[in-house]
């Protein structure tokens, strides 16, 4: 078989649509058996619907946070820098899904939220700032995260079986099967099929490790910049060490206790104590196993091959693994593409049809069907933004980077909700509206312009303070209210209502 001149081998083929019909036949299997055992969830309960009847075991929790965050972006991003430092990003992670284990998710489960945004309107005893942060959300999916692994799966399909079929055409493939996943499918299929898929995308990816070092000798050295070897950033690096101490961890908090599509996972377990088993096996697995095979391929393939970027992991793994394998690692990566897109849909779903069209619009919608609808607008959106990833340089640099836009002011809000009494909405809002603008001016303008030189991992650290700052200040100023830290206080305690 062949496309445009290059050979597709078959066997690498019947591999590829083989393992994936066998992850669709597993989820199915799984999916049905449980509700054969009485975890049925009510359709057309937003809670049910949305956190699969809170029927997740922890074994599925920890599956799916692993594989809802770990995708293209990663596996193509991270190694396409071709630097071992970019393993900070996940050695950083674990500090974040400790957060959200042992300080976020009692909170979520005590208040039984259906999404994180949920917290803020019982905390500030208004509808609105959850609506606001629900469309932060919704938009950072939109224009980053569904677009993203769109385009990064396509390109590593692209480039690992050498064809010249189109991105587009790929990616419209991805977003079919995804979107098909997340409406007929619900949670508890994401979930179950992140699991699957990704027990096979870590063994094999562990395999492509030891595969590429032995390509070299197992060595990485001889032939390597230091800069690409070194774990010590330095101020030009896309991690320069002091950033460790500033905005990175402000980041992963942000990104592992608030953000709706990772914590919907952990929300969906029968327990607290079963959600936090299902966060710290993914804790375990994101120290052990995950920093190693998203930056050690890109390295070995810079001693191979040179400076390729995001080219990096398609290419190697295209050469080093045998037909068959590559065509089970390519279904592995499909699958990991799948459920990231999946994830984030069924995640801005739950956001829209909860904080927004039942809030607003229908109280007494009729949820699968709204979400459906929802989801099909997002999808089709998300296709017509891939092209704009084609032009980036980096794609983990340039997804890490936009995270400040939503990321801080968001976290800004719920840190304020937590540890603050008396603070009126419409002083977090406005400091959200702030923290957007404030971090849209330096990336925008400030920066291109060479005006603030500042690493964007700093910048993001003072864009968190300083929306702090502007909120408590129009909490005195314009409404007259003086916060007090909350001390001793029960977590579910709403804020007084604004006068």
């Amino acid at each position: 078989m062949e496309v445009e001149g290059f050979a597709l081998d078959p066997i690498q083929i019947g591999v590829f649509f083989g393992l994936t019909a066998l992850i669709g036949g597993l989820t199915w299997w799984q999916c049905s058996g449980g509700r054969a055992r009485g975890n049925a969830e009510d359709k057309n309960s937003a809670h049910d619907y949305f956190l699969a009847g809170n029927g997740l075991p922890w074994f599925f929790v920890a599956g799916s946070i692993t594989l809802t965050n770990l995708s293209t972006d990663q596996l193509v991003g991270m190694n396409g820098n071709q630097m071992l430092l970019l393993a900070w990003w996940e050695l950083a992670a674990v500090a974040g899904l400790f957060i959200l284990a042992f300080v976020f998710i009692p909170v979520y489960y005590r208040n039984n939220c259906t999404t994180t945004t949920e917290l803020l309107e019982r905390r500030y005893n208004n509808p609105h700032i959850r609506a606001l942060i629900s469309i932060i959300f919704m938009a950072g999916s939109l224009l980053i995260f569904l677009p993203a692994a769109l385009y990064g799966g396509s390109l590593f399909m692209q480039t690992m079986f050498k064809v010249d079929i189109p991105l587009m055409v790929i990616a419209f493939f991805f977003a079919t099967l995804g979107a098909a996943y997340a409406i007929l499918g619900g949670l508890r299929a994401v979930a179950v099929s992140d699991t699957f898929s990704g027990v096979g995308l870590l063994t094999l990816a562990l395999l492509v490790v030891f595969l590429s070092l032995k390509a070299v000798d197992f060595d990485i050295v001889t032939d390597v910049p230091m800069e690409r070897l070194s774990m010590i950033g330095a101020d030009g690096s896309p991690i320069p060490w002091h950033t460790l101490f500033t905005g990175m961890i402000l980041i992963q908090i942000y990104y592992w206790s608030t953000n709706q599509t990772i914590t919907q996972r952990a929300m969906a377990a029968p327990t607290v104590r079963e959600a936090q088993k299902g966060i710290l096996a993914a804790a375990g697995i994101r120290l052990l196993i995950v920093p190693v095979i998203v930056v050690v391929p890109g390295v070995v393939a810079f001693k191979l091959y040179g400076d390729i970027n995001d080219a990096a992991f398609g290419t190697l793994v295209g050469d080093i693994l045998p037909g068959y394998l590559s065509g089970a690692f390519a279904a592995m990566m499909a699958a990991a593409v799948l459920t990231t897109f999946n994830s984030l849909l069924n995640s801005v779903a739950a956001l829209y049809v909860v904080d927004i069209h039942q809030r607003y619009f229908q109280p007494n919608a009729n949820v699968p069907r709204v979400a459906t609808i929802f989801s099909l607008i997002m999808t089709f959106a998300a296709l017509a933004l891939v092209p704009v990833f084609q032009n980036a340089e980096s794609l983990i640099n340039l997804l890490q980077e936009l995270y400040g836009l939503g990321s801080m002011p968001v976290l800004s809000a719920f840190v304020l909700a937590l540890m603050f009494n008396n603070v009126d909405y419409r002083a977090a809002m406005a400091g959200v509206v702030f923290g957007v603008a404030f971090y849209g001016l330096y990336t925008f303008y400030l920066s291109p312009e060479g005006i603030v030189t500042m690493h964007f991992i700093h910048f993001m650290a003072i864009t968190f303070f300083a929306t702090l700052a502007f909120a408590l200040a129009v909490n005195r100023v314009a409404f007259g209210k003086t916060a007090t830290l909350r001390i001793g206080k029960h977590e579910g305690e709403a804020a007084a209502p604004a006068e």
